[in-house]
Formats: structure tokens, sequence, C-alpha cells
């Protein structure tokens, strides 16, 4: 069985892929720990100074959470899964060193709002991105919580309960994406970007980091501990699970 995560460098650039394309690389909570394992490594290694996140194939950097792991959810299994993903935010937040997302195809969901919190995201025209968790009958609380700090409320709401998938073009045009350019230069660009930020200086880099994390903490804060609450509730209710089952049969047929 191939590796769901795997691992590589170029010079000072530690990459990190997701390597599951036939599940359109959606991930599950073994792979999120090792992902926080590897963010954890590079952070306290001088020798990586930047970092690239990117999905395996052409299709989709991620699809976000893989809906059969959370179909059997209960209300108290939903709140450890929130905590989970406080870690995996965290991890990234408190990163010292600059994240580059090469984003090779689809990000949606929990992948949509991991592309946000990287610090330059590259991608090309068919690059969709947004908010599609209510058609899975998920409640959505860290996706608006990061939504709306970078693109007010109005457009936060819209993507939320529409749950509709952003074009490139619009997520160029509203500067989620940074950077468009033809599918197979993605990693090339990524890479240069990464590089170049790789250059700068260390303390200074560290320093804004920590100040963004600091603008932003009270935020992340209140939407982990809504999460717990509201994805209890949701989660008890039993809709998650028949939304994705019926998912799942229209998959099927």
């Amino acid at each position: 069985m191939s590796e769901d995560v795997l691992f590589s460098s170029h010079g000072r650039v530690a990459v990190i892929t997701l390597n599951r394309p036939e599940r359109l690389n959606a991930w599950t909570t073994p792979m999120r720990e090792k992902i926080i394992a590897a963010l954890d490594r590079f952070n306290a290694d001088d020798e990586v100074a930047a970092i690239i996140m990117t999905g395996a194939g052409n299709r989709a950097f991620s699809a976000g959470q893989d809906l059969s792991e959370a179909h059997d959810f209960d209300g108290e299994r939903a709140v450890a899964w929130v905590k989970e993903w406080q870690r995996y935010y965290a991890a990234l937040r408190n990163l010292k060193k600059p994240l580059v997302m090469a984003l090779n195809g689809t990000a949606a969901g929990s992948a949509f709002q991991v592309a946000l919190l990287g610090d330059i995201r590259v991608g090309h025209a068919g690059v969709r991105m947004g908010q599609p968790e209510i058609n899975a009958g998920i409640a959505s609380t860290t996706g608006p919580w990061i939504m709306n700090s970078m693109l007010g409320m109005s457009r936060t709401i819209e993507l939320t309960l529409t749950g509709r998938l952003m074009e490139a073009d619009e997520c160029y045009r509203i500067g989620l994406l940074h950077h468009l350019v033809d599918e197979d230069k993605v990693f090339e660009k990524a890479l240069e970007i990464a590089t170049d930020l790789a250059g700068k200086p260390p303390v200074a880099m560290r320093l804004d980091k920590q100040r963004f994390r600091e603008m932003t903490e009270p935020g992340f804060v209140d939407c982990i501990e809504a999460g717990e609450r509201i994805q209890r509730e949701a989660y008890d209710s039993g809709e998650p699970a028949r939304m994705m089952e019926a998912f799942f049969s229209k998959r099927a047929r």
C-alpha cells in the first residue's frame, strides 16, 4: 500500500504531498497526525526554511474530510474530532516558517480552510475552492472564522449557506489565489516562491508569522469552542449521517 502522505525536500524547502489521488486526497485522522508530526519536525529543523503543501494527481489538492470516516460519528466523537482539527490548525498556525500552497486542483471544505492557512497560494485555471459542508449536513464553524477574516461577513455567509465552489478566476480576483499559472507550472512557481522566502531573514520571518497568529488567535479560540458545541448538536441530530448516506448512495449509482 502506498503512503498516504509523502515527504521530500528541495534544498531548504520541505514538501508535503497528500497522496490519495483515487479519493481526491481526502484526509483521514491518521493522515493529519502524520502532517502534524512533520510540521513540528520542520519547525524545529534549522535546515528547513520554507514548506510547500500540495496534492498528488491533477484533480484535487484535497476534497477535505474523508466522509467515510465521519459517517458514524455521534456527538461525543464529533467533539473529539473538533479537538483533532484544533491540533492540526494550531500546528499550521504555529509555523515559524513560510508555508506555500501549491494547489493542483480542487480545495474543498477543510482543505479549503487549510489552504487559506498557508501564507501564499499558487493555482491554475482548473482550481476550485469553497466550503460545501452544508451539502453533507455538516455545520461550518472553522470555515466561517477564516473566511470572515479574509473576505468579510457578506461573502462568508453566501459561501457557507450555498456550499458552492468558486472557480479559479474568482479566487484570484478576491485574493485567495495569489498566483495563477499553467497547470504544469504550479509546483515550479510554488518552489520559486518558497525558495525566495527561505532566503529571508529568519528572525523577522518568525516574528511576522507570530504577529499574524496573535492577531487571529481570539477568533480561532472562539471557533473551536463553538465547533465543539455545534458539532455535538449536529451529529446527535443524525442529519450528517443521513446526508452522507444519501451521498454514498448517489455515488454508487
